[in-house]
């Protein structure tokens, strides 16, 4: 049963069997899960779906994940994403932080600390579309004479 208050997640990775297995757990915790195996598809969803939690692997072949990292953050600078790998190297953790990533977890994933890291992105992004709205309303109101 989906609320209105359920968070949307959409994991990102080249491995299905991780995605299936990943998804399932995230699912029992009464969380809705979005799955894209490329980088594309993963554009495709947070364009035309609203998402609370992007979940993005690094590593994946065609487009990598700081690849996809940058061009969903051109377009949603708002969307809060974590990313997982297997492979992390100093270098790709400052690249995806300076491109806006949330937070760096390594494979295998702790699901207690991966849940404290959603919930902490989704208050985060609540937060920022408040103020967004927030400034929205105040220009709107600015522009029209009452």
């Amino acid at each position: 049963m989906e609320t209105a208050l359920q968070t949307r997640i959409l994991l990102v990775d080249d491995e299905e069997e991780f995605i299936a297995t990943l998804g399932q757990r995230l699912e029992t915790r009464n969380l809705k899960v979005m799955a894209a195996t490329s980088g594309e598809r993963a554009i495709e969803i947070v364009d035309s779906q609203d998402v609370d939690v992007i979940i993005l692997d690094l590593a994946m072949p065609g487009m990598d994940g700081l690849e996809v990292l940058r061009r969903i953050k051109n377009g949603h600078p708002e969307a809060e994403i974590i990313m997982l790998t297997g492979h992390a190297t100093i270098e790709s953790t400052v690249e995806a932080m300076k491109l806006g990533a949330e937070d760096f977890l390594e494979k295998p994933v702790d699901m207690k600390e991966l849940l404290e890291k959603i919930q902490e992105a989704k208050q985060k992004r609540v937060l920022v579309l408040q103020e967004k709205s927030k400034a929205e309303i105040e220009q709107i109101l600015k522009t029209r004479a009452w």
